[in-house]
């Protein structure tokens, strides 16, 4: 059977064949019950033995990008259930006048290497100061740099002193 007919089979499989045909491939057992995935899966495994693998060079430039992400290290903490306070009040924003213990004093600077670069943040009275702009909040600052949201406080890894680690 050729590669392309094999290929085109793989679909009107059942998922129990699937996880028997991914076996043979791999030469490993699966867990996995997503026919969708198994079917891409398995196809991209046969494709790469019948036509070869990722040349040396694409690995290492993947290689390279993935040293240059900035990856989570642990998953995200689970949010606590919240009960409405009545369904006419509204979203409830929480206020506070006493600044936030792990930001240090208006005036203190927060530092983070990020890709090779040192980021310097200063503590506002209200906001924050990076390149020139003000910000109303860390997450702010980390979007600007990073391009994507991060929670401020986690993106510049301040502890519960308001030092980073």
């Amino acid at each position: 059977m050729n590669l392309a007919q094999d290929i085109a089979t793989l679909p009107t499989l059942s998922v129990s064949q699937l996880r028997q045909r991914y076996a043979e491939i791999f030469g490993e057992t699966t867990n996995a019950a997503h026919k969708g995935w198994l079917v891409k899966r398995i196809a991209w495994r046969l494709q790469a033995l019948a036509e070869g693998d990722l040349s040396e060079r694409a690995r290492q430039r993947a290689a390279e990008l993935a040293n240059d992400a900035d990856l989570r290290l642990s998953p995200p903490k689970p949010t606590p259930t919240e009960h409405p306070a009545s369904p006419s009040s509204g979203p409830q924003i929480p206020t506070s006048s006493t600044p936030d213990r792990r930001l240090p004093q208006p005036g203190g600077i927060i530092y983070r290497l990020y890709k090779g670069q040192q980021l310097q943040v200063t503590v506002l009275q209200s906001g924050f100061a990076y390149g020139g702009k003000v910000f109303a909040s860390l997450s702010a600052v980390a979007k600007a740099i990073t391009g994507s949201h991060y929670n401020g406080f986690l993106f510049f890894r301040l502890n519960q002193t308001g030092v980073a680690p």
